[in-house]
C-alpha cells in the first residue's frame, strides 16, 4: 500500500469539495488528476524537496511523490540560507520546489495532458513516504523517516473513513515542513473533511476564515492560540461553526487553555500529543475528557486538564527509570511509546529497542487509568543539589501569577549546588514577588535563584521553547 491510496480512496466516495487553496476549491478527483501529472515530472529525480508555505503545490507535490514512488521532503523555508544549503546537501539531484516557483508549477500541471490509462502507484508500504527534519531544539535537525506504512497506520488505525458530514472543514495554518501539516492533510481527506490551506498565521485572519469558511474543525499550537485568545474582544469568539480544537506541538500554558476554554464555549477541545517519529498523535485528551475534568470534583480527575490524555488505538505507553525498570502508575520517569504508527527511524538509523519501543526522550508519568502527563524533554531536568528538578512544575506555578504572561525554568551551573534554576519571564512583576510566589507553592528547593526579565522567549515557529537558546544566552551573561 501507499498513501495515494488516501487521496484514491477520497477520489472514489463521492464529488465534494476536498480542498481549498490560493482561491481554488477542487474535488479529492481534481486533485488525483493534478497528482498524476506531478508525478510524470517526478519520477526523474530522486526526491522531491519542498522550500515554501502552505499552498496548493504542497499535497500536489505529497501525493504526486508517492504517486511517482519517490521520498517527499518539505523543508522549513524560513532557516537562513546556509541551514538550507547543508539540509540540500543531504539531497543531491532532488527537486527542488521553492516557494517562488510554486504557482507556476501548479500552472504548468494544469496544462499537461494525460494518457487515459493512469500508470500504476508503486505497491510499496516499506518504502520511505516523507523524510522530516526534527526541529533541532535540544540538538541539530535529524532527518526522521517516515514510511508508507506508518503514515497509514496512524491513518487506519485512529480514523473512520468518510466519518465528515457535507458541511464539514477544516482549516490548515501550521507549517507544511511540520508533522501536524502532514498529518492534518492526510486525516481530514481520509476523513471526508474539506481542507482549507492559509498561506501564514495571523490570528485575525484565523478567525476570519474560521466564520467565512464556516470551519468546524481546527488544530493550533500553543503560540498560535495564545494569539487568537488574545485577539478576541469580549468574551465569545464568535465562530458558531467550529466544533473541535486541537492544539498541540508544546506545552500551552494553563491560563492561556483556561482563557479558550471561556472564549469558544461550544467547542470541543483536543490536545495531541505526539512527534515526528511517531508519524502524527499517539496520545489524545479529547472533548469529554476536557469536560469531565473541568467539572470533577476529585482532584485528580481535575489535574487531567493538564494531561496529553490516553493513548490512541494502536499505541501503547511504557515509564521507565534511567535503569530501563518499567515504573508504576503515578511514577515519572522517560516516556517509551510503541505501535504500528511508530517509526523511529533516522537514515539507516533506528532508535526502536529490540522489543520496538521508541523512546520520546520526554519525562512523564502515567496514571492508574493510562492518562499520560509529560513533564518535559528528559534532556531539560535541572539536577540541584542531586535533587531533579522538572522545569515545567515551576513554569506552571509562575504561570498562574497574574503579571507573567510567559515563563522558561532552565538550569545554570554552579559551584555548590551543581545547578541553580533560573526562571526567565516575560511580564510585569518583581523579581523577589516572584520568587516568594513560587516558594509559597512549592517547596524551597524548586524556588527559582534567579528571575531574569525578557521582552520574549525564543521559541521555534511551532511554539517549541529553545531552551539552549536561553542558557547559552544566560551564561554568556552570567545571568
Amino acid at each position: 500500500m501507499n498513501i495515494n491510496m488516501i487521496l484514491e480512496m477520497a477520489a472514489a466516495a463521492g464529488e465534494r469539495a476536498a480542498l481549498t487553496a490560493n482561491g481554488r476549491t477542487l474535488t479529492a478527483a481534481e486533485l488525483v488528476l493534478v497528482t498524476r501529472a506531478a508525478a510524470e515530472r517526478f519520477r526523474e529525480y530522486p526526491a522531491v524537496l519542498y522550500l515554501g508555505a502552505n499552498h496548493l503545490a504542497y499535497p500536489v507535490a505529497l501525493f504526486g511523490a508517492a504517486r511517482a514512488g519517490v521520498p517527499f521532503v518539505p523543508v522549513n523555508y524560513r532557516l537562513s540560507e546556509r541551514q538550507i544549503a547543508e539540509l540540500l546537501e543531504r539531497h543531491p539531484g532532488a527537486l527542488v520546489l521553492r516557494a517562488e516557483d510554486l504557482d507556476g508549477f501548479v500552472a504548468e500541471l494544469d496544462a499537461v495532458e494525460l494518457p487515459d490509462e493512469a500508470e500504476a502507484v508503486p505497491d510499496d508500504r516499506d518504502a520511505v513516504a516523507v523524510v522530516l527534519y526534527t526541529s533541532g531544539t535540544t540538538a541539530a535537525p535529524k532527518a526522521a523517516l517516515l514510511r508508507h506504512k506508518h503514515l497509514l497506520a496512524y491513518v487506519l488505525n485512529t480514523l473512520e473513513f468518510a466519518s465528515a458530514g457535507e458541511e464539514d472543514a477544516a482549516l490548515v495554518a501550521v507549517p507544511p515542513y511540520h508533522i501536524a501539516g502532514l498529518a492534518n492533510l492526510i486525516s481530514n481527506l481520509y476523513t471526508g473533511r474539506r481542507v482549507v490551506y492559509m498561506t501564514a498565521f495571523n490570528a485575525a485572519e484565523w478567525l476570519a476564515t474560521v466564520r467565512q469558511e464556516k470551519v468546524t474543525h481546527a488544530l493550533v499550537v500553543p503560540t498560535m492560540l495564545a494569539r487568537i485568545v488574545a485577539e478576541v474582544e469580549g468574551d465569545d469568539a464568535a465562530t458558531p461553526s467550529l466544533r473541535n480544537l486541537a492544539y498541540g506541538g508544546a506545552r500551552t500554558p494553563r491560563p492561556v487553555l483556561e482563557r479558550a476554554l471561556a472564549v469558544f464555549p461550544d467547542t470541543g477541545f483536543v490536545n495531541a500529543y505526539g512527534l515526528t517519529e511517531t508519524a502524527s498523535s499517539i496520545a489524545v485528551l479529547g472533548p469529554n475528557d476536557h469536560r469531565k475534568a473541568i467539572a470533577a470534583a476529585d482532584p485528580a480527575h481535575r489535574e487531567r486538564l493538564g494531561s496529553v490524555g490516553r493513548a490512541v488505538p494502536g499505541v501503547e505507553f511504557q515509564v521507565r527509570d534511567e535503569d530501563g525498570k518499567t515504573l508504576a502508575a503515578g511514577e515519572t520517569g522517560l516516556v517509551f511509546a510503541r505501535g504500528e504508527q511508530v517509526s523511529g527511524e533516522y537514515g539507516g538509523h533506528s532508535a526502536l529497542d529490540a522489543e520496538g519501543w521508541f523512546p520520546t526522550r520526554d519525562r512523564g508519568r502515567l496514571d492508574e487509568d493510562g492518562y499520560l502527563f509529560i513533564e518535559g524533554r528528559a534532556d531539560d531536568t535541572i539536577i540541584r543539589g542531586g535533587e531533579n528538578v522538572a522545569p515545567a512544575e515551576i513554569e506552571d506555578v509562575i504561570l498562574t501569577h497574574p503579571g507573567i504572561t510567559e515563563a522558561a525554568v532552565i538550569g545554570l551551573a554552579d559551584p555548590e549546588w551543581g545547578q541553580r534554576i533560573v526562571a526567565v519571564v516575560v511580564g510585569e512583576a518583581d523579581p523577589e514577588e516572584i520568587r516568594a510566589y513560587v516558594r509559597e507553592r512549592l517547596r524551597s528547593s524548586k524556588t527559582p535563584d534567579t528571575v531574569v526579565f525578557r521582552d520574549v522567549l525564543p521559541k521555534t515557529d511551532t511554539g517549541k521553547l529553545l531552551r539552549r537558546t536561553l542558557v547559552a544566552e544566560l551564561e554568556t551573561s552570567n545571568a
